[in-house]
């Protein structure tokens, strides 16, 4: 019997991607987004799920339940991200980051545990980042959001290994996914205007020479299909992860205040 697998965010992008490639591999797959009518894929039940409302992540789980019988696989991929000097973020707006990023994956995972349990056994793929790792500048809400949702995900994993459930983080670097265009909010303040401007024309730089992102759609389902107790798949820079380990924190502050302070070119 095919296995199921529920994924969120599914409209552009990386979750789209996954949708795609679960389905490919025979997978029963239910891709969820707040506009289902932008899912445009085959073989897929494309069903309406808001991370930040209840009622229809209850929905979506009870209609993926009621089709296919079960959940074996969660992919936590729906999110976005507020960029921009913390000072110029509304309160409104950093709770909203993390509702979505962070607690949205609760919700989703609270209202699919019970189905796992039942049958003693399910992964849990929660999609971080880089910066969930790596904190770099007027990206504090949104690595706020990731550097949580792995802590969360790093302690979930031992209470829900007690169901025969298992936790994976998957952790992409830049990839072209019209992230920028679509999912960035920006917060500013003129006391940071000038550096803020430098900074984002170098991720402007990096985003136009960003690879295709279907690694991050392998590395998803690489994860949700290994049975070992590895928690952490790091899609692109992990050497860099490996750099900044070795070396001490005065070269990563030195490299990010520079970027800072140098217009892009």
């Amino acid at each position: 019997m095919a296995k199921v697998v529920l994924i969120t965010g599914c409209s552009y992008g990386i979750g789209r991607l996954t949708a795609g490639l679960f389905a490919a591999h025979g997978w029963n797959v239910a891709a969820t987004a707040r506009r289902p009518e932008e899912i445009s894929l085959d073989n897929v039940a494309a069903l309406r799920l808001d991370v930040t409302d209840e009622t229809s992540i209850a929905s979506a789980v009870a209609s993926t339940v009621d089709r296919f019988g079960t959940i074996d696989v969660l992919v936590n991929n729906a999110g976005y991200g507020l960029f921009g000097p913390l000072e110029g973020a509304t309160a409104a707006g950093f709770e909203a980051q993390i509702r979505t990023n962070l607690l949205g994956a609760v919700s989703v995972i609270c209202q699919v545990l019970p189905v796992m349990r039942a049958h003693r056994s399910g992964v849990i793929v929660n999609v971080s980042s880089l910066a969930g790792r790596v904190a770099t500048p007027f990206m504090s809400s949104y690595s706020a959001s990731k550097f949580a949702l792995e802590g969360l995900s790093e302690s979930l994993r031992y209470e829900l290994s007690l169901h025969g459930i298992r936790v994976k983080l998957v952790e992409p670097a830049h990839f072209k996914t019209a992230f920028f265009e679509r999912s960035v909010k920006l917060a500013s303040h003129p006391a940071y205007d000038a550096q803020f401007e430098n900074y984002m024309g170098w991720v402007r730089i990096g985003d136009a020479k960003a690879p295709e992102p279907n690694p991050v759609a392998e590395a998803i389902y690489r994860a949700a299909n290994d049975t070992s107790l590895r928690l952490r798949y790091p899609v692109k820079r992990k050497l860099m992860l490996a750099l900044i380990a070795l070396f001490p924190d005065s070269v990563w502050r030195l490299l990010n205040e520079q970027g800072m302070k140098r217009p892009a070119h």
